[in-house]
């Protein structure tokens, strides 16, 4: 009776959620939850603060192909000490998120607050959440992007001047973890940056696409997700399936309902290609295991053998080396890359990584800046334009 209790308060509440982003990429993120048909608050620093249904949650661990996570906000309080934290913390619904036989993680932060040892604000709390519920505490961590399962419950605990905001992940592993990745080729890109970089270029799902430096394959895989309207998260499971008030078959007809609405074959054509034929070896793997084998076109040849990959004007998006990422004349490349665009590929548009602006200078045309973000920990901007015929 109680998990019944439980699940009709998670389907007929709504919460405050908090989408997780990479810095640069919020109003991206904002943008796919508008197409979804929901409306996004306030945006800061790597993330959005917005309102929804425990189905409007579920969703958006489903669709949005540029998040890395999903929180719930599950409660907000003043702790001046460790006594009054304590105090607090049984006050917590830790029931609803957490069962027995869970492990416990927290991430914690503390700024300009009198807690401000995270260790012993995660030990605390990990002994309220395993007196209310019986779960395992599994210690704390401040790394942003520390990787959890499903099976392990995170909560982000911030502390801002004696404030306390206490969140529950609800995705587990992180969301740019789609499942089809397991082969990779030197200095992989993330599916989120990929899909950023797709959603925010103005390619649309009907025109080709072509990626002449396609490494594992993620830029012309995440183009056949979209092309072919399949949810990036259809395959995978996620830390809410494990919530005591999960409704199974909400999720169940969500999940129906992306799988009905998939496309049989991508409307245009998508070609990766690459020099390096371990590179190939992954993407071709990849391609299968993410279902889009037969929409992705995987050629092993150097970049001064791309062409076009259909008599229709379309896109080139691609993510070359730059930095310190490999040993090879990173500027001579763009140069190349930028003649293909007035020659082989005129009239065509151009999506491109890019780590700085004598790069860019080597492309010799036209760009404007889309995104800024951080990759490898390198910052990046992702640029659009189209070349004039030589």
């Amino acid at each position: 009776m109680r998990n019944v209790t439980k699940r009709k308060y998670m389907a007929d509440s709504s919460f405050e959620l908090y989408l997780v982003t990479a810095p640069g990429l919020e109003h991206i993120t904002a943008s796919e939850l508008i197409s979804m048909g929901m409306t996004p608050g306030s945006e800061t620093h790597g993330g959005i603060a917005w309102r929804g249904t425990m189905r409007d949650l579920y969703r958006a661990n489903l669709w949005l192909r540029t998040a890395t996570r999903v929180l719930v906000r599950v409660s907000r309080f003043h702790a001046g000490s460790f006594a009054e934290l304590e105090r607090r913390a049984k006050a917590v619904p830790w029931g609803r998120f957490v069962r027995a036989r869970d492990r416990v993680r927290f991430r914690v932060t503390c700024h300009k607050s009198a807690l401000y040892h995270s260790d012993a604000v995660a030990q605390r709390l990990g002994e309220s959440v395993a007196a209310a519920t019986g779960c395992a505490f599994g210690g704390d961590s401040e790394a942003e992007e520390q990787e959890a399962t499903s099976a392990e419950q995170l909560f982000v605990v911030r502390i801002d001047h004696d404030i306390v905001t206490l969140s529950a992940d609800s995705s587990g592993t992180l969301l740019h973890k789609r499942g089809y990745r397991q082969a990779t080729a030197k200095a992989p890109m993330r599916e989120t940056l990929a899909a950023a970089m797709l959603l925010s270029s103005g390619w649309v799902r009907t025109e080709p696409l072509v990626d002449p430096l396609c490494g594992s394959g993620t830029i012309p895989i995440e183009a056949a997700l979209i092309a072919r309207n399949m949810a990036p998260g259809i395959n995978r499971e996620f830390r809410f399936e494990r919530w005591p008030g999960f409704d199974r078959a909400g999720w169940g007809k969500l999940r129906d309902k992306a799988l009905s609405g998939v496309a049989d074959s991508a409307p245009a054509g998508i070609v990766a290609s690459d020099r390096d034929p371990g590179a190939i070896e992954a993407a071709m793997s990849n391609a299968v295991r993410a279902e889009v084998g037969g929409d992705v076109q995987i050629v092993q040849q150097p970049l001064s053998a791309a062409s076009p990959s259909d008599d229709r004007i379309g896109w080139l998006v691609t993510n070359p080396p730059y930095g310190v990422r490999v040993g090879t004349d990173v500027r001579n490349l763009y140069a190349r890359l930028g003649t293909m665009m007035r020659t082989s590929f005129a009239g065509w548009k151009l999506g491109i990584l890019s780590a700085g602006p004598e790069l860019d200078h080597q492309l010799n045309m036209p760009l404007e800046r889309v995104f800024e973000t951080n990759n490898g920990g390198i910052e990046i901007r992702f640029l659009t334009g189209r070349a004039q015929n030589e």
